[in-house]
């Protein structure tokens, strides 16, 4: 018998043997740390315990300022699932229980759609739990962007590709690459060059500075892949200003009017690399779970959905615990 506790810490799963943390912000001297991926707001400080984590993430963390010491791929009785959302990312599964991380049940160019295991328990983000996200299919995406690139080619009109710097660059990187000239920003580059050596098929470009130092920018039309930024930004001003640069945002955020997509933008794409709200009631079924935690994202709102739909969910607090096995 596990119990199951929401701390400043993370996730904390404990029994009379040992203690697993889940996305923990430190890492403790004693127990087992789970490490779903690379995003700065999942990666832990400190510490020398052991930490469970794809080779991937390790990785990106170390060019990201994270040493993850005592990194494992494989623990005996735990199983690492990929969760579809960057690369190298993953969920657990261990002790019946089924820990999601951030996830993604589609497929993305190179990303593929998890792979929902079977379990008792359920621990799911729930980022786009509410019923108004519900997003267009990657095809749909692909078309509308081409689209839009196309007619502003024909003017003369260079193009700024905008997304999170680890995952969605790496995903739009691939499924634009058919266009020419193409260029990355220099910090997506540094990242996309890390995933090309990790074996990932991404299109080789140059970076924004050396390609404005020899001209290249000067020459238009062009695409860039770069990090998502608002409009105020010294960059996106500079690339408007000089090379009047039509930007497009990419985020799931993009489909809702309530929770408003406010980078400035010039044309803001609902794709993401978490479920949508279809997708996580898909992702639930298929557990077969009998218990279902909600985190991170609508957590109240999704519970209740939920629960209306006949499941026993409830959102995981810091003052919650509970006992299963």
């Amino acid at each position: 018998m596990r119990t199951i506790r929401l701390t400043k810490n993370g996730i904390k799963c404990s029994n009379s043997t040992s203690t697993v943390y889940l996305d923990p912000k430190k890492i403790k001297d004693e127990g087992i740390h789970f490490v779903s991926h690379a995003h700065i707001d999942h990666l832990p400080k400190g510490g020398v315990g052991t930490i469970l984590s794809s080779q991937e993430t390790t990785k990106i963390a170390e060019i990201r300022g994270f040493r993850l010491q005592n990194s494992i791929e494989k623990l005996e009785d735990f199983k690492m699932i990929d969760s579809g959302h960057i690369f190298g990312s993953k969920g657990l599964l261990f002790d019946d229980i089924f820990y999601t991380g951030d996830i993604s049940i589609r497929d993305r160019g190179f990303l593929k759609g998890a792979k929902i295991p079977k379990c008792k328990t359920l621990i799911t983000e729930c980022t786009f739990g509410l019923p108004e996200f519900v997003l267009p299919s990657v095809t749909e995406i692909i078309q509308q962007v081409n689209e839009i690139i196309s007619s502003l080619y024909s003017k003369g009109k260079p193009v700024l590709l905008l997304g999170y710097e680890l995952g969605k660059a790496q995903t739009i990187s691939q499924l634009f690459a058919n266009w020419e000239p193409f260029y990355y920003h220099d910090s997506v580059k540094v990242m996309n060059d890390l995933h090309r050596k990790m074996g990932v098929p991404l299109k080789e470009g140059i970076g924004h500075t050396e390609a404005e130092t020899n001209g290249l920018l000067d020459k238009k039309p062009w695409l860039m892949v770069a990090p998502m930024m608002n409009a105020k930004n010294s960059f996106i001003k500079h690339m408007k200003t000089k090379y009047d640069a039509v930007t497009i945002g990419f985020s799931g955020w993009a489909k809702s009017k309530k929770f408003s997509f406010s980078r400035g933008t010039d044309y803001s794409i609902p794709l993401s690399d978490h479920c949508d709200y279809n997708e996580l009631i898909q992702l639930v079924k298929q557990s077969g779970a009998e218990k279902i935690y909600t985190i991170h994202g609508f957590v109240d709102e999704f519970a209740q959905d939920l629960n209306k739909l006949g499941f026993q969910a409830q959102p995981l607090r810091e003052s919650s615990l509970d006992e299963f096995c």
